[in-house]
C-alpha cells in the first residue's frame, strides 16, 4: 500500500505541476488538494479491495470511476476559486488515467 500510496503522488504531482504551468493556475493549492483526496481515495480503495477481494477488477474498475468523481468533487469544491468543475473533472481524470496506468506495473 506503501508503495502505491508513493507512486501514485508522484505520478500525480508532475501532472498538477505541469497542469498548473500549463493553465496558469497557483501549483500550491492544487498539489495540496491532490494530496488531501489521495489520503482519502487511497483508503477507500484498499478498503474496498480487502473486502472484495475475489472481484479484483470489477471492484477496481468501479473504485477508479468513483475515486475520479469524488476527486473531481474535491478539486472543486475545496478550491473552487482555482478550478471550474470541468477543469476539476478534466484534473482528476488525468492524474486518475495516469497514475491507474501506472500502477498496473506495481505488484498487488
Amino acid at each position: 500500500m506503501t508503495l502505491t500510496l508513493t507512486a501514485t503522488i508522484f505520478i500525480e504531482g508532475i501532472i498538477v505541476l505541469v497542469y498548473s504551468r500549463w493553465r496558469e493556475k497557483p501549483l500550491l493549492p492544487i498539489l495540496l488538494t491532490s494530496l488531501f483526496a489521495n489520503f482519502i481515495t487511497q483508503s477507500l480503495l484498499w478498503i474496498a479491495l480487502l473486502l472484495f477481494f475475489r472481484h479484483y477488477w470489477p471492484v477496481l474498475i468501479v473504485m477508479e470511476i468513483f475515486i475520479w468523481l469524488i476527486e473531481s468533487l474535491i478539486f472543486y469544491r475545496v478550491r473552487a476559486e482555482q478550478l471550474t468543475l470541468k477543469e476539476a473533472m478534466a484534473l482528476s481524470l488525468a492524474i486518475n488515467l495516469a497514475s491507474f496506468s501506472a500502477g498496473l506495473f506495481l505488484p498487488v
